[in-house]
């Protein structure tokens, strides 16, 4: 498995839910809600996104759903 490193995207869309192609390193759409997003990346035709929430606190690791 490729590791990926988001630094970069998580810094410009910190407190944003973002969706990203199959390649898992491209944004296709950003936005505040996660109905937002979805609904952004379905109209740009990606039906299926990779959907990550960029938290703005950069300083803590998000495992499984929770903040360590």
């Amino acid at each position: 498995m490729k590791v990926i490193n988001r630094t970069k995207v998580m810094k410009k869309y910190k407190g944003l839910w973002v969706a990203f192609k199959k390649d898992q390193e491209t944004v296709v759409a950003s936005a505040k809600t996660l109905k937002e997003t979805l609904d952004k990346a379905h109209r740009k035709g990606y039906s299926m996104p990779l959907v990550a929430f960029m938290h703005p606190d950069l300083d803590k690791t998000l495992i499984g759903g929770v903040f360590i």
